[in-house]
Parts: structure tokens; C-alpha cells; sequence
């Protein structure tokens, strides 16, 4: 039995304690007895005491299964052939941890009904095979974020909303054992003279950990979820994220090779909005992406993708976004595409959109589309490079033409809030006029935000360029609502 993933050789008996009771089934504890209810009592404080006994049985039951996994977890490691595990199907490897696991349940003399055991045959499976607890996060599609605040606190959040969750860790050593589990898949490593670490899981969601002593209250853990479908500007649309018009304008923006900045705050939609941007960009160009972790999903069929490394061990071997921008201007892009500009590279990706590369895209953190600005100047001080403030935002007036202002609400909905050009030079400053914005109405008795987008009544400053490239706007969609 089990000869097909069991250990050549056995492994020695396993001294157990029994946690949960080992001459005695699994089954919740029963309430202390207690007294008659008097005949005058109201059922209220009744309904209250069944919903805490209620609650006290499922949290023991819970504890009990818990405990159950942890023993049932380290005899599958000690009979398990952890080699031959790359070869094995899903459906052969689940088979073989539940004829182990009802074999360890026999011998220990617990009894589970069919749904505790198809539970916990599954989270053996998910602890073996996958990361553990987080595991049935990561594969429910309503989940854009996972975020783990010590073993006992895990939070989700569905449509721009944080959840508490009842997915817990048995200890701070099984988050850990998790935690060095993903990170090793990717080469790196985590501990107390190396406390945080950013990678990438193999579906390409975006990982993040922070571990004691630097952590106080527990490890802490962000998963940023990669969406495996991509979205389209028709996609966003129906979402309400910004309109038809604003559409039709920014497909003529990215076709007739505008340098474009996407800004906003975090988890304000950057990353999603570049990735449809990026739809509109011809097959026949070549694209370079640049990111610190990869999640841009571009759809042309000439990507080159690379991505920065931090240092090893030694302190040695790091390859920041800098590097990948200066080697990238010398493999012959048509377009650079930076995932997110927020040092020094910023120097080389305003002189790549000045030199040649129309049409690049990046995006950066900022609350405005002035802020963006400021913020551009703030990183070229940054880099320590001795420019005069008015060569500087010179430099900037030149080489972005259009930022477009990305913003999640109070109500957790991310709109389009404002699209933005770069006119040029007035004395010392930059130029700007407001094309389209989302204005706000008012709040609806639930807190979802009321409000519409709107053109400003400017007319786009690029009329002649998209004129010439074959994209004559209709003057209507300038026009504002009244």
C-alpha cells in the first residue's frame, strides 16, 4: 500500500502525543450543564447564550481539526517520497495523502464524519503540494488581495473592501514554514538579518513579506492577486472606470505615440490601466517592459520582458530598473514601458522618451496629475544629479505628454479621474490643461460614490497630431455636459 510515493525505507515509529484524544473520536465538546430556565425569562438572552455555545463548538471543533492536521502533516512528510512528487497527477497524489491519512486515523482512534475528512484531506493536500491555508484564497476569483497580519488575522479584499476572514495558521512557525516556502521557490530567502522580501508566486501575483523581529505582533504577509484574464478598455468601460470618449481619446493618445504616465495611489488601478493601454500599441513594435515584479500582461506579439534582482547574500549581484533602462535602450525598442518609475531610473526614462521612443508609458504614485509633476522633479534630486529646477521641469515638459489619473474611492470603485496634458513651458512652469474628469455628485445612503465623467471643453492640445495620424476626433467629445 502506498508504494508508489511511500519512503524506500520506514521511518521510525513516531512517538505522539495525543492532542486531541487519541482513544477517543474527534467530536466537540458538550456545554457544561445549566440551569432551567425560569419561567419569566425572555427568549432573547436564550437565542444569545445558544449563539455562544454554537460559537464555542465550532471554535474547538476547528482547534481539534487543526491539531489533527499538524500530527497528520508530519507522518505524511516522514512516509511520503517527496521526490517522486514532481511526477505525480493531482488526482494520484490526492488518493495516496487520503489512504495515508485515514491509516494515521485508525491508528490514533479518531473517527470523522465524510465532510471533516474530505476537509481535511484537501488541506493536507493544499499543505503539501501548495501554500497551506492561503491556498483556497489564492484560487477564489472574487479575492484581489491577500493580506496576513500574524498567524491568527487574515484579511481579503472583494471589490475594494478589506474582509476578515476564519483562515487562521496554527502558529507562528507554520506562517513562516509558508512564507520560506515561497521564497524559495524564487531564490530568495528570509530571516532575521534579511526580515522582508518581494517576489513573485507562480501565477505571477505579487508577494510580500515583513518577518519578526521586525514584525512585531507576527509575520506579515500581502499578496497582490495577478488576474489571469485580460482586461480590455471595452472591459473597463462596462466597469465604469472611465467613458466611451475617454476611450476613443486615448486610443488616438497611445497611437500616435504620445509618452504617457499613469499616476495614482496604491491600489488605485495603475498597473490595470497601463495593461489596457498597452492594447492599443501595433503589432508591429517592438515593446520592452521594465519592473521591479513582473505584472504587466501586454497583448502584442513583440514583448521583451525583464525584470530587476536585489542583492544576494554577499550584498552582491543586484540589477536595478536603471540597469534594465540603460541596457534596454541599446536593444532597439520602439516603445519602453516601465511598470512603475520611483528612483533614479526616472533620469533615463525622460531621456528615452526625448531620444527617439514616442509612445513610452510608465506609471508613478501621486494623488494629482500636478502632484505627478512634483513628483518627477522630487526623483530626478533624488538621483543626485546638479540640474537647475527650470532645466528640470523643462526636460519634463518635453518628454510626457499626457498623465492620466488613476483613483480608487471611499466605496472601494477605481474610476479614471482625470486625463491631463502637458502643454508645454509658461516662465518657470509647466503648462497643464484638463481634458476629462470625474466629478462627484454625491453618496448614496449605502456609501456607493455618485457621479458621472465629464469633458472639460478644452480642446485637446494633440487635435493636428491625431489629425495627421488618421485620428480625426469628433469636436463633441470635448464638449462638457451641462
Amino acid at each position: 500500500m502506498f508504494s508508489r510515493f511511500k519512503k524506500n525505507e520506514p521511518a521510525a515509529p513516531r512517538q505522539t502525543t495525543a492532542p486531541v484524544g487519541s482513544a477517543a473520536p474527534v467530536a466537540p465538546s458538550q456545554p457544561k450543564p445549566t440551569a432551567a430556565p425560569q419561567r419569566n425569562a425572555t427568549p432573547a438572552p436564550q437565542a444569545a447564550a445558544a449563539d455562544v455555545i454554537a460559537s464555542d463548538k465550532e471554535r474547538k471543533r476547528k482547534e481539534k481539526l487543526m491539531e489533527l492536521k499538524v500530527e497528520l502533516h508530519k507522518r505524511l512528510l516522514d512516509n511520503l517520497n517527496l521526490a517522486a512528487l514532481e511526477s505525480a497527477t493531482e488526482a494520484s497524489l490526492k488518493t495516496e495523502i487520503a489512504d495515508i491519512a485515514s491509516e494515521a486515523l485508525t491508528e490514533m482512534s479518531v473517527s470523522l464524519n465524510a465532510a471533516d475528512r474530505a476537509q481535511l484531506n484537501q488541506e493536507l493536500y493544499d499543505e503539501v503540494m501548495g501554500l497551506g491555508p492561503l491556498e483556497p484564497l489564492l484560487k477564489d476569483e472574487s479575492v484581489n488581495d491577500i493580506l496576513v497580519n500574524g498567524p491568527q488575522r487574515v484579511f481579503v479584499e472583494r471589490k475594494g473592501k478589506l474582509e476578515l476572514t476564519d483562515i487562521t495558521f496554527k502558529d507562528e512557525r507554520h506562517l513562516l514554514r509558508i512564507i520560506d516556502k515561497i521564497v524559495s521557490a524564487v531564490g530568495r530567502r528570509v530571516d532575521e538579518s534579511n526580515p522582508y522580501c518581494d517576489a513573485r508566486l507562480a501565477d505571477g501575483s505579487r508577494f510580500n513579506c515583513m518577518v519578526p523581529p521586525v514584525a512585531v505582533d507576527g509575520s506579515l504577509v500581502s499578496i497582490r492577486k495577478f488576474k489571469k484574464e485580460k482586461l480590455r478598455v471595452g472591459d473597463l468601460v462596462n466597469f465604469g472606470a472611465f467613458t466611451e470618449e475617454m476611450a476613443l481619446y486615448l486610443q488616438a493618445a497611445v497611437s500616435c505615440r504620445l509618452n504617457i504616465i499613469v499616476s495614482g495611489g496604491t491600489g488605485s488601478g495603475k498597473t490595470t490601466t497601463l495593461n489596457a493601454l498597452s492594447s492599443f500599441i501595433d503589432n508591429d513594435e517592438r515593446v520592452l517592459t521594465i519592473e521591479d515584479t513582473a505584472e504587466l500582461q501586454l497583448q502584442q506579439v513583440h514583448v521583451g520582458r525583464m525584470e530587476s534582482r536585489p542583492p544576494n547574500v554577499e550584498g552582491k549581484g543586484a540589477v536595478t530598473q536603471r540597469d534594465c533602462l540603460r541596457n534596454a535602450l541599446r536593444m532597439r525598442p520602439d516603445r519602453i514601458i516601465v511598470g512603475e518609475t520611483r528612483g533614479e531610473e526616472v533620469i533615463d526614462m525622460l531621456q528615452a522618451m526625448n531620444t527617439g521612443h514616442d509612445g513610452s508609458m510608465t506609471t508613478i504614485h501621486a494623488n494629482s496629475a500636478r502632484d505627478g509633476i512634483s513628483r518627477l522633479e522630487n526623483m530626478v534630486a533624488m538621483a543626485g544629479i546638479e540640474m537647475p529646477l527650470k532645466a528640470v521641469r523643462s526636460q519634463i515638459a518635453s518628454a510626457v505628454n499626457l498623465i492620466v489619473q488613476a483613483s480608487r474611492l471611499q466605496d472601494g470603485s477605481r474610476r479614471m479621474v482625470s486625463i491631463t496634458e502637458i502643454t508645454g513651458m509658461e516662465g518657470e512652469v509647466i503648462s497643464m490643461q484638463e481634458v476629462f474628469r470625474y466629478e462627484r455628485l454625491g453618496v448614496e445612503p449605502n456609501g456607493k460614490i455618485i457621479g458621472r465623467f465629464n469633458a472639460t471643453g478644452v480642446r485637446s492640445h494633440y487635435s493636428e497630431r491625431f489629425r495627421q495620424w488618421g485620428f480625426d476626433l469628433p469636436a463633441s467629445i470635448y464638449e462638457p455636459i451641462v
